[in-house]
């Protein structure tokens, strides 16, 4: 039950998993956004280009802001955000990606019962 103290932010969890099938245009896309911003100082964007162009998860991390999912939502304001993204070997009949499932191994309809 929310109290009107903590009632005011909400954690939000996404967990994605995306198939890259254009490498690509995935890094030529990071690339394009990093020569793009003003704000970045040189030695950074040095990185930045690195970073991208030796791994395409570093690249989507990139490209993906989470300020984008909640930006149009009405009465929402983004107060803190992490993210990061990695490869991973992926089986989707496997039940360790089960999306039915939380965090502590219940099943989302188990706890219904």
């Amino acid at each position: 039950m929310s109290t009107p103290e903590n009632a005011r932010f909400v954690r939000l969890r996404v967990d994605l998993v995306v198939e890259i099938d254009d490498e690509e245009a995935v890094t030529g896309a990071a690339l394009q956004k990093i020569s793009h911003d003003p704000d970045m100082p040189a030695d950074e964007r040095v990185h930045a280009e690195s970073a991208v162009t030796e791994d395409t998860a570093e690249a989507l991390a990139y490209l993906v802001d989470p300020f984008d999912l909640v930006n149009a939502v009405p009465g929402v304001e983004l107060a803190q955000a992490s993210w990061s993204s990695e490869q991973i070997d992926y089986d989707p009949d496997s039940p360790e990606w089960d999306l039915a499932q939380d965090d502590d191994g219940e099943r989302e309809d188990d706890r219904d019962e």
